[in-house]
């Protein structure tokens, strides 16, 4: 059975250097005091893997939405990631000042990626990419050709600790999303060593119907009532 911890409790587990999966959509879904705390802590040469890195203005005006915040902070190394377009701050630290390493992939393929290092397999073989600069990509293993087709061999993606999110979350680690929050969080659930999930409402283990559970608390390490902060 998961484990309830505090915020505080969360972010001591991340050290210097962690690699962290984590869930979200823009910031639709993500850990947000999670964030807010590792954001405050000044943990540094991070790398984040999932879909974008948050944005720079979120929902009524509010700074550094999400994963923003940690790349504004310049605690973040490498970005590995699909879309980045919202966060201004990874093109001026990537591009111009080259202090960050940004890694983008596909958003199918990304996902497939992560889903493959979940289920314990070395990669996925997928014909998105194939004759662009994804093929020069450090997370592109080559290239195969299978019954006539080319096909480009991606890495499979497992981090240190993920970061995910749900609705309901009852005290055995079960979760429940609402709407599209699920996104990414349901992969990033499955392919880290420490997984820790911050609720929105924590439940009773009985109050999400066993057949609404979308990702099953054996996943879970680690919990945070997000609802209590």
């Amino acid at each position: 059975m998961a484990k309830i911890i505090s915020v505080e409790e969360a972010v001591s587990m991340i050290p210097d250097g962690a690699s962290i999966m984590f869930g979200g959509f823009l910031g639709c879904g993500s850990a947000h005091h999670i964030i807010e705390a590792l954001a405050a802590s000044g943990k540094k040469d991070l790398t984040i893997i999932g879909n974008d890195c948050g944005m720079a203005t979120g929902p009524n005006g509010i700074e550094f939405y999400g994963m923003a915040k940690l790349v504004h902070n310049h605690q973040v190394k490498r970005v590995i990631a699909t879309h980045v377009g919202m966060t201004p701050d990874v093109g001026t630290q990537g591009m111009v000042d080259k202090t960050l390493q940004v890694d983008l992939v596909p958003q199918g393929s990304l996902a497939e990626m992560i889903r493959a290092g979940g289920a314990g397999l070395g990669g996925v073989l997928t014909p998105t990419g194939v004759g662009t600069i994804v093929e020069e990509s450090p997370l592109c293993l080559g290239k195969q050709t299978i019954e006539g087709r080319d096909y480009l061999l991606m890495k499979a993606l497992k981090a240190d600790i993920a970061l995910v999110n749900a609705h309901y979350v009852d005290k055995a680690g079960n979760m429940w999303y609402k709407g599209t929050t699920r996104n990414f969080n349901t992969v990033a659930a499955t392919a880290a060593n420490i997984v820790i999930c911050e609720a929105d409402h924590l439940v009773e283990v009985g109050d999400i119907e066993p057949e609404n559970v979308v990702t099953p608390g054996a996943y879970i390490n680690y919990i945070v009532d997000g609802g209590k902060l």
